[in-house]
């Protein structure tokens, strides 16, 4: 606190966080005015700045205590700095215009429509009534439209729709709700929906209500939402899911459901109080829940549907008409979800309902499943990016840092000032439209950010095309094994000190080892800068290579092989294979031609499967063979009997062995035992060995956290059962809860990496 001749007080604060679009400055303003303040609150390059100034001696608390306490919901303060300052003798307090500068100001996810906007909305009175694109500084688009920061309206994709008075006059107003809410905009001014045929383009009158007439008619409409187009058709119309899992090349995997409120999904899904806090949350991701009826062809196989609730206005105008829909993602296969309708949406629809507001960037819509009263991310993305992570303070470097994830379900981050940014979701970037995705993403962050990066980090692989990006940008480039990146990341989001060691359990399906061989069924003893491996699943053939992940009765031979030799059982499962194919297979191994070694836990995880006979032939989508066994293990609560297997050593480390609980399973299998309860005993038998491993690397190393991640993790049953034996035996136990275990977050692992690296040092 400064005071000047002039018989006055003043001090200046910065607040750096998610402090842009959600209603802040005009916050300040009331709160200022309240208090009786004098001075200005602006937006800066890297946060918001305010001036305060009082006549009477005072040290202002009453106004910091107001600022953390009434803060709007969805902003985010991550530090404020205060200092004394100049008396300037401001006889009011204003809001002051943008200044430009270095951009490092955090903004605010994409954001459901919040309740007065829904009420407007279907108010008859209201100048926005049916309007589909209301908003206020409480909700709304803000990622998928921001071009650049500060987060102002000519710097979105809104700067085309010049406001009309009203709007204008709203928006100039520090007491209205849509004081500088930037996507502001009314029927007079704003973006405009059109509904058209996906053949000839022609548009069609009617707008949201002849748009639910052919939906109940069974045709399928693409739906322009906040950051790409759903692919939507009724629910219950059999033809029209069948039509469009056709479209999609779907064959089974699960369709996401809209719903229209929370009575809607209680009809037909069972949920618990964790799972509706997150289904309200202003997010609004798709949650996994559990079946309380089966719709046909939605969900074949599982236990659980995706559900969400409407989050954009035009969404919640639908679906009063349509109370239940499917909204699955428009991409075609393995490819990212389309924004334009250039990309070629007309192909997978009957009709589009568009809309003229122009979205920038590409999000899909976030899953989760709630374990533990906690999200389990199975897909980050609207909702949730650019979501700032803090990392240690011991970590923090002065540089700009690039880590390029992995191979499968990428995503990047970046590090600036103390913070990591995680982009969305990007996929699988074998497929050259998802890596376009990654490129149009790693220009857009640096861009927003203003990142020049001076590191960058990718996976170990060689073949990787994120390994290859990152040797053709001419910086330093550093390299991070697959599963020692999974272990660091849960690290850095729980601010474990550079000082300890964690055991990171790493199961996921496959990740080039620091030897060279397929890696995934990982124990790890670990801080952030090195790694030792301290156990492992024992090393079992991969008959194909990557067609092993595709065909489960292939990993089911390998592991019978492994398990009894040239003298099969008799099962049943396998009589589904041609016996030239399992022939064929047998020699491969034998010769060891096209097998390459494998600790795969997600391989295990197929075997298991198909031979309880779940798994089909060849599976449609990634995981489904091991999420039909969690799904039956599921269906069987309170089962607490396991199977046995082996630990034994092997040099410096150890090897967990599973030939035992393979030769079990098949004697259960003779005695038709239920398949619920095999599968149940089967993850039981896996918790048991993950709990005994850590307790091994307790008694010889004196670890007391374990961190659990890889994508085997997303299932849930493996995930609490051995969560709850860990915690049982003493261990701290961390997982991640801002981002999904699997490959989504090898990217934040390796900015951790990266951090120790260079500690103390520059570039």
């Amino acid at each position: 606190m400064s005071k000047n001749k002039i018989q006055g007080y003043a001090v200046e604060a910065v607040v750096f966080g998610v402090v842009q679009g959600v209603g802040f400055r005009p916050f300040i303003y009331r709160t200022a005015h309240e208090l009786n303040y004098m001075g200005w609150v602006k937006n800066i390059g890297f946060g918001v700045e305010i001036h305060l100034e009082s006549h009477h001696a005072n040290n202002f608390d009453d106004f910091f205590q107001a600022l953390e306490e009434n803060k709007p919901p969805l902003s985010q303060i991550n530090k404020i700095t205060i200092r004394p300052a100049e008396y300037l003798g401001c006889k009011s307090f204003s809001i002051e215009r943008t200044l430009e500068g270095s951009s490092f100001v955090f903004i605010s996810p994409d954001i459901s429509i919040c309740e007065n906007c829904r009420t407007e909305m279907l108010s008859p009175q209201d100048r926005r009534h049916l309007y589909p694109f209301i908003n206020c500084t409480d909700c709304g688009p803000r990622y998928t439209i921001v071009k650049k920061l500060p987060y102002d309206r000519d710097k979105t994709t809104m700067s085309i729709f010049p406001m009309c008075p009203e709007c204008s006059r709203e928006y100039s107003d520090p007491m209205d709700r849509r004081y500088h809410a930037q996507p502001i905009a009314c029927p007079v001014c704003g973006p405009h929906i059109e509904l058209k045929s996906a053949k000839t383009g022609e548009a069609l009158s009617g707008g949201l209500e002849e748009a639910a007439r052919l939906i109940k008619a069974g045709k399928i409409l693409a739906v322009k939402g906040l950051g790409g187009f759903h692919l939507i058709c009724d629910v219950w119309n059999a033809s029209a899911v069948e039509k469009l899992r056709a479209t999609k090349t779907r064959r089974t995997k699960p369709l996401a459901l809209m719903a229209r409120n929370l009575k809607e999904i209680e009809n037909i899904a069972y949920v618990n109080q964790a799972e509706k806090q997150q289904l309200l949350s202003a997010r609004r991701p798709i949650v996994l829940l559990r079946k309380k009826k089966e719709i046909p062809a939605i969900a074949p196989g599982l236990n659980e549907l995706g559900i969400m609730l409407p989050y954009t206005p035009l969404h919640c105008l639908l679906l009063e008409e349509v109370p239940l829909i499917v909204a699955t993602s428009s991409n075609l296969k393995d490819s990212p979800i389309m924004k334009e309708e250039e990309e070629g949406i007309q192909d997978l629809c009957d009709f589009i309902l568009t809309h003229n507001r122009p979205i920038k960037m590409r999000a899909d819509d976030s899953v989760m499943k709630v374990s533990g009263n906690r999200p389990l991310f199975l897909r980050r993305a609207r909702g949730y990016v650019p979501h700032p992570q803090p990392v240690p303070r011991e970590l923090e470097f002065s540089g700009h840092i690039l880590a390029l994830g992995g191979e499968l379900k990428d995503t990047i981050s970046i590090y600036k000032n103390g913070y990591v940014v995680t982009s969305q979701f990007l996929g699988d970037l074998d497929e050259y439209q998802n890596f376009k995705y990654f490129e149009e993403t790693i220009a857009h962050l640096s861009s927003l950010f203003e990142i020049k990066p001076e590191l960058v980090i990718s996976d170990l692989h060689p073949d990787f095309h994120t390994t290859r990006y990152a040797q053709k940008m001419g910086i330093p480039h550093f390299q991070i094994q697959h599963h020692f990146a999974h272990t660091l990341a849960p690290m850095l989001e729980h601010n474990i000190s550079p000082e300890k060691k964690v055991l990171g359990i790493s199961l996921d399906g496959f990740g080039y080892g620091a030897d060279g061989t397929a890696w995934g069924g990982e124990f790890l003893i670990a801080d952030y800068q090195n790694f030792s491996r301290f156990a492992h699943l024992d090393m079992v053939p991969l008959p194909g290579g990557d067609l092993a992940a595709k065909q489960p009765w292939r990993m089911a031979l390998a592991y019978l092989l492994q398990t009894y030799g040239r003298e099969l059982p008799e099962i049943k499962s396998l009589k589904k294979v041609k016996p030239n194919l399992i022939k064929g297979v047998r020699e491969m191994i034998k010769k060891k031609i096209a097998c390459p070694l494998s600790s795969s836990c997600g391989r295990l995880f197929d075997a298991v499967s198909f031979l309880v006979g779940l798994a089909p032939l060849e599976v449609s989508y990634e995981a489904e063979a091991p999420m039909l066994l969690e799904s039956t293990a599921a269906a069987a609560p309170g089962i607490t009997d396991y199977y046995d297997y082996d630990i034994f050593p092997a040099g410096s480390k150890h090897i967990l062995a599973f030939t035992a609980t393979i030769r079990s399973i098949i004697q259960d299998i003779s005695l038709n035992i239920p398949t619920a309860q095999i599968s149940s005993k089967f993850h039981n038998t896996l918790a048991q060995a993950l709990a005994k491993t850590a307790q091994m690397a307790r008694d010889s190393h004196g670890i007391q956290t374990v961190a659990l991640t890889g994508g085997v993790f997303l299932n849930r049953v493996l995930l609490e059962t051995s969560t709850a034996l860990l915690e049982k035996k003493g261990f701290e136990v961390i997982r991640s809860l801002n981002y999904s275990p699997n490959d989504e977050s090898i990217s934040i692992g390796q900015i951790a990496f990266g951090l120790n690296m260079m500690r103390g040092k520059k570039v």
